[in-house]
């Protein structure tokens, strides 16, 4: 049997750590590879470490062709899909699967509007949209789109503030500081607060390990904290700068204050002489 290496789809998804890779090919040599590997045409396509195992030690596999695939694309999102449902990976690596999925998908649905209405059909085409009932009778369906950060956060079982964090650590972070969340020494939070960083501190960072990444991350914290602290100081004194109107309103109330306390006086004094002349 012919089959092909995609190097670029063997690289799609994020490759299984060392030991993940060891306890496959115990779990292979042990009870045989069980499951069959995909493939698209001659194109393997889901299964290249237990293919790679069973090519190294000689053993059996099955094969299974997906008819579904039409282009790359239908690929990429299968395989995502794949990987999104699996409890092995990280929350990071389902954030980067989630957002990878979006853009397939928006690209997917701009073309296909571009094409519906440059294409229209003439009004005696016997089918819809000029097309043979068969052209896509073994299509995929068309995938839901993830126009909003909750519909990607609900596709990669996340809140919408990881999702937050992992675009910004996708445009930010530098390649070492990647590798470290990618790898689990650090978390995506410390990993967002760490990208706020100029690249040549991210780098020192990372290079010096997870305690220097928590620290700096702490630090980046505390300096945006900082002006929400010292930011209430400034209002107080605006507070005791008061407009005139408010002062001069002031003003008044404490005078009219003062004239109600002299005619309660006045009123307790022609109360206690009227009661001197009842008595007389």
């Amino acid at each position: 049997m012919n089959i092909v290496v995609n190097e670029e789809l063997k690289a799609y998804i994020d490759p299984m750590s060392p030991e993940e890779y060891a306890a496959l090919e115990r779990s292979i040599l042990t009870e045989g590879c069980r499951d069959a590997l995909v493939l698209w045409g001659d194109v393997l396509v889901d299964g290249h470490h237990r293919y790679g195992i069973c090519q190294k030690h000689g053993l059996p596999f099955q094969t299974v062709q997906n008819t579904h695939f039409k282009t790359m694309e239908d690929v990429h999102l299968w395989m995502i899909d794949q990987h999104l449902g699996r409890r092995s990976i990280s929350d990071y690596q389902r954030g980067v699967l989630a957002l990878r999925k979006k853009v397939i998908v928006d690209d997917q649905r701009s073309r296909a509007l571009s094409e519906t209405s440059s294409d229209d059909p003439p009004f005696d085409v016997d089918t819809p949209a000029g097309e043979s009932p068969a052209d896509n009778a073994s299509a995929l369906p068309p995938p839901a789109p993830l126009n909003s950060r909750e519909s990607i956060a609900k596709a990669a079982r996340l809140s919408s503030s990881q999702v937050v964090m992992i675009e910004k650590i996708q445009k930010q972070a530098a390649p070492e500081l990647v590798a470290a969340v990618k790898s689990g020494v650090i978390s995506i939070n410390t990993a967002a607060a760490v990208a706020s960083l100029p690249a040549e501190e991210q780098v020192t960072a990372a290079n010096a390990g997870k305690d220097e990444l928590k620290q700096a991350a702490k630090r980046v914290r505390e300096a945006k904290r900082k002006p929400r602290e010292e930011s209430p100081e400034p209002a107080s004194n605006d507070q005791s700068a008061k407009p005139d109107a408010v002062e001069a309103l002031e003003q008044r109330v404490a005078e009219l204050t003062r004239e109600n306390d002299a005619l309660r006086k006045q009123v307790a004094d022609l109360q206690a002489q009227l009661a001197v002349q009842l008595a007389d």
